[in-house]
Parts: C-alpha cells; sequence; structure tokens
C-alpha cells in the first residue's frame, strides 16, 4: 500500500503535457450569428441543444406560442442552417448577461424532421466510407464523428489526431463519392468525450456529456489543493486528461480553505506547539502533529484567527 511519500513521488513523474489540457485544435461553438444587449423586449429567450456534437446555447424566439421542451427548431450554427433541440428556458432570464445568442428561425417542420431522419441514415455509410479511406491513405487519425447539415450541401467529419494531418488527398476521395462539400474538423480529446459519452469512473455519465458542455481549463494544481491522491489512473478520466470535476469543485475549495490555517503552519496550544499536517475541507477537520509525536483531529470550527497570519484554538 502507499503512503504519502509514494505518493508525491508518483506527482513528481507525471507529465503535465500528458494530463492538462493543449490549446483545443477545433471549437465546436455553434453560434455565429449574435445580438448585441439589450436582448429584444418582446423576445423570449430559450436554450438549445445541438445533438449531434450535445453543445448547448441560447437562442431568441419571437413567436407567440411558447416552445416546450424537446421541440426541433431551425437555427443557425457556423456550419450552416442545422436542427437544434430546446432544452428549456433560462431562470430569471432578464436578470442575466447573454453574451452570445443566436436566433431561432422556425419552428422544424415534418420535411425538416423526414430529411434529418435521412441524414441520421446517410451519416452511418458516410462514417463507414471515411474509415475505410483514412485506412487505405494510413492516416494518423481517429474519425468521431459525422454530420450532415440540415439546410446546406455539406457534410462535416470531426476527427481525433496526435498531430497535425495533412488530409487533402482523403477530402478529395470523399469529394468524389459524395459529390458535395466536405469539411475535416480535428477536435480535442475531451470534446470527443463530450460527443460520444459513457460512464466515467464514478459510475455515473460524463459531466461534459450530460451536465455541462463546456470544457473548462483543468490543472494538477486543482488536484493538489483538493487533497486528492497525486496518481494519475485516479484523477483522470477516459480521455486521458485531468477530471473535469476538479474544475467544477475548485472554487468550493478555494473558498473554504480561507478558513483554515496552511498546511505546515506551527500553533500553539495547551503548552505544545503543533504543525497543521492535513486539511480534510468535506470533513471539516484540521490534523495536527506535534514535536513529541502526537497527532490530533480538531474541527476547523475551534480554530480562531487572532492576526493576519496567526490561528489559535479554542
Amino acid at each position: 500500500m502507499k503512503n504519502d511519500k509514494d505518493e508525491l513521488d508518483s506527482f513528481d513523474m507525471l507529465d503535465p503535457d500528458i494530463l492538462e489540457d493543449p490549446a483545443v485544435s477545433e471549437d465546436l461553438s455553434a453560434i455565429t450569428s449574435e445580438f448585441n444587449c439589450p436582448i429584444p423586449e418582446d423576445a423570449s429567450i430559450y436554450h438549445l441543444q445541438l445533438k449531434y456534437s450535445h453543445e448547448t446555447f441560447f437562442a431568441v424566439y419571437r413567436g407567440e406560442t411558447p416552445l416546450q421542451q424537446g421541440t426541433p427548431v431551425v437555427v443557425p450554427t457556423r456550419y450552416g442552417r442545422d436542427l437544434a433541440e430546446v432544452i428549456g428556458r433560462p431562470v430569471n432570464a432578464k436578470s442575466q448577461a447573454f453574451t452570445r445568442v443566436t436566433r431561432i428561425e422556425r419552428v422544424a417542420s415534418p420535411s425538416d424532421l423526414e430529411k434529418a431522419k435521412r441524414n441520421k441514415e446517410n451519416e452511418e455509410h458516410a462514417f463507414k466510407v471515411c474509415k475505410e479511406k483514412i485506412e487505405q491513405r494510413r492516416l494518423q487519425m481517429k474519425l468521431v464523428k459525422v454530420h450532415y447539415i440540415l439546410e446546406e450541401g455539406k457534410i462535416l467529419f470531426f476527427f481525433t489526431a496526435d498531430n497535425r494531418v495533412d488530409f487533402r488527398e482523403l477530402v478529395k476521395d470523399l469529394v468524389s463519392v459524395f459529390k458535395t462539400r466536405i469539411e475535416l474538423r480535428q477536435i480535442g480529446i475531451r470534446d470527443e468525450s463530450r460527443i460520444m459519452g459513457g460512464c466515467g469512473i464514478c459510475g455515473r455519465p460524463y459531466c461534459c456529456h450530460t451536465i455541462s458542455d463546456k470544457l473548462k481549463p483543468v490543472s494538477i494544481k486543482m488536484a493538489k489543493e483538493q487533497n486528492l491522491s497525486l496518481n494519475s489512473m485516479k484523477i483522470s478520466g477516459s480521455c486521458g486528461r485531468l477530471l473535469c470535476c476538479l474544475s467544477y469543485e475548485h472554487n468550493f475549495y478555494i473558498e473554504e480553505r480561507k478558513n483554515y490555517p496552511f498546511e505546515g503552519e506551527r500553533i500553539s496550544w495547551d503548552g505544545v506547539i503543533w504543525r497543521v499536517r492535513e486539511l480534510n475541507v468535506i470533513a471539516g477537520i484540521v490534523t495536527l502533529d506535534s514535536e513529541d509525536g502526537r497527532q490530533l483531529i480538531i474541527p476547523r470550527k475551534r480554530f480562531l484567527k487572532v492576526e493576519k497570519n496567526g490561528w489559535k484554538i479554542t
């Protein structure tokens, strides 16, 4: 069983360039048209999702009939007009600052839905064809998703790769087969997890696929500040990058640690000098070591800050 020193040694061998996020090669943002604030008063704001990438965004709608959750709508995206689904309406929309908002052009018609259904079937065939072409040309890339844009003669192919890939010949192959415009987009490995979904080490579906599609930067420093095991197998997700939840919980730990003494800080109590050995923010306790080898566990509420850099135990 590893002790604390072993865990620290394992941290020293971790490569931040592998676990932490590099510059994202492709942003799958769906927004192309943006309103300047303020948003028109006669418009309602809705939260939408692109099903093929699981990205969410906000849009305004001026229709008289309110849109229900699950309603398919047609909206402009960076790749062309496409189908999105209504998730719901934001709470207290008037009090929020929306910096990126597109517009809902119309509710999807039966013909739109029928076309989307045919496109879905065609995407499976296009995926197989593209994968065969990649293997034939021995390109070092992994095909992730294929999507037909609803109102554009265009097919999107999303892929991941460790390095830049020269796919010009592959594009020519695909154009000769599908006789339409082709776009290949390289995405990050975390984007792949968001699109494809799966179960994390906690046993629940990926946060990036089901809760929030906003991929925030995550660093090893966040794991250290949360007193987590610095073992790469325990703090990285299935995508091979650091767990998204480290970022979600980071601010909580930063705020809570203001109510605790620093690790390593020395505190005098009962005529003995004690050294802060460990903080457990979740349990609300502090572990202390004395100079004579004793160990003490005290609830945080017994610590009182008496000066700028000093604490006492009550």
